[in-house]
């Protein structure tokens, strides 16, 4: 199987590592590719976001797979035209793909199917605005609040603040710029993130994980797309994959099929676990990153066959899917300045270490590994356990030097400490 990855980030080298290592990849590429992804697969030069270039790259390469990563290609089409060209794809139609795209439509469709999820109340204007904050704060007796961008913002779309100016500055903010807002009552509990595999028919979950959206340990400072991720989840409730299997996914994919959108590829489920029980906190159309770095290095079931099987509507025939034992754990280093206004192009040394995922690099002429965006490596290792692969990833970092780097030193610690409370 000739497979073709789209991305460039660390979620692409870990797809890239996990589909080396299948014995039924023949030939791997990934578009843009990274400086990591360089030493696994073929790289060709691209712009992720026009699915015609993507489509035409496939069948010039000749793929026989294309996996989509990140989710604007998604969202823009980029799955549609593969298949149109007659290639096989992992990843939803623009249509269903709106289930990341708009979360009013995805809240529209939990409505629909019954799946447990936060109350909302979509805003155009700002006075819609303050009258939704308000019916919050009756609602829930006052802060926190909590504002979403609708669309797309690459993980950093949302705000959850005791302040309500900061609230109201947030949600005018994305107005003020041609956006839309959904204000939602704010969900207490620990979050889970649970992909799943479907063709849009028959749904395989993974492993859970849970990673950390905040900057900063303690889960300080400001919204990013992730600084890290651990799986799978020592506390997590017995039964927890297949309830969400049975009360949100699958509930999910077939009011997607009813609708005539079907959903394949991978669905993403950001779950809180609330003192009234689960509640979906965002759905995502393909895998998240950084929990693919802790996911996948877990599966033993071969990648591409997976994939494909989701791909083609194969997937009830596939064979159970087989994990390895022990825990993974991944340490985001970002630039400095990271998330407002990261630096960019200054050297990175230690990046061909085991476990270092590439998440936002490139090679200069001369060969050397320099920073190109706010999130630089994810650091990962496999442990037998959840406090040994900790352990193991920060041990791993210590070999990594990036000018004014920044990490959290907290991923995992309260888990492994069993810090983590259920409501």
């Amino acid at each position: 199987m000739r497979v073709l990855v789209i991305g460039s980030g660390a979620r692409e080298h870990a797809l890239c590592v996990a589909l080396t290592s299948d014995p039924a990849v023949e030939a791997l590429a990934c578009a843009p590719g990274n400086a990591g992804t360089r030493a696994l697969a073929e790289p060709f030069p691209l712009d992720v976001r026009d699915p015609d270039a993507i489509a035409a790259l496939a069948r010039s390469w000749r793929a026989d797979l294309v996996v989509v990563g990140p989710e604007a290609p998604l969202v823009a089409g980029a799955a549609d035209a593969v298949r149109d060209a007659g290639i096989a794809c992992f990843g939803p139609s623009e249509q269903a793909a709106q289930l990341e795209g708009s979360k009013s439509f995805a809240k529209h469709v939990m409505t629909t199917a019954g799946v447990p999820t936060a109350q909302a109340w979509p805003v155009g204007g700002a006075a819609e605005l303050e009258t939704a904050l308000d019916e919050v704060a009756a609602l829930t007796g006052g802060a926190p609040y909590v504002v979403k961008d609708d669309g797309l913002a690459a993980g950093k779309g949302v705000l959850v603040t005791p302040d309500r100016d900061a609230a109201v500055a947030h949600g005018r903010a994305v107005l003020d710029a041609g956006g839309a807002v959904l204000v939602e009552e704010y969900l207490d509990g620990p979050e889970v993130s649970l992909f799943a595999v479907t063709d849009g028919t028959t749904v395989l979950p993974l492993v859970p994980a849970q990673d950390f959206k905040r900057r900063d340990d303690g889960d300080g400072g400001p919204n990013t797309g992730g600084m890290g991720a651990y799986a799978p989840l020592p506390w997590a409730p017995a039964g927890l994959v297949d309830e969400v299997l049975a009360t949100v996914l699958q509930p999910t994919v077939d009011e997607m099929a009813r609708r005539g959108e079907p959903f394949s590829g991978l669905l993403y489920a950001g779950l809180a676990l609330t003192s009234r029980g689960i509640r979906v906190v965002e759905f995502n159309a393909r895998f998240g990153d950084p929990e693919t770095e802790v996911v996948l290095p877990l599966l033993v079931t071969p990648l591409a066959g997976l994939l494909h099987a989701s791909a083609t509507g194969t997937l009830a025939a596939h064979p159970p899917l087989e994990w390895r034992a022990g825990s993974a754990v991944t340490v985001v280093v970002a630039s400095a300045g990271y998330p407002e206004a990261p630096r960019t192009g200054d050297p990175v040394t230690g990046a061909d270490g085991a476990g270092v995922l590439h998440a936002g690099t490139a090679l200069t002429d001369d060969g050397t590994v320099v920073s190109a965006g706010g999130r630089v490596l994810a650091v990962t290792a496999v442990g037998e356990d959840l406090a040994a692969a900790r352990q193991a990833a920060y041990e791993r970092l210590a070999g990594v030097r990036l000018a004014g780097a920044h990490w959290r030193t907290d991923i995992a610690l309260g888990a492994v400490e069993g810090r983590i409370v259920l409501p």
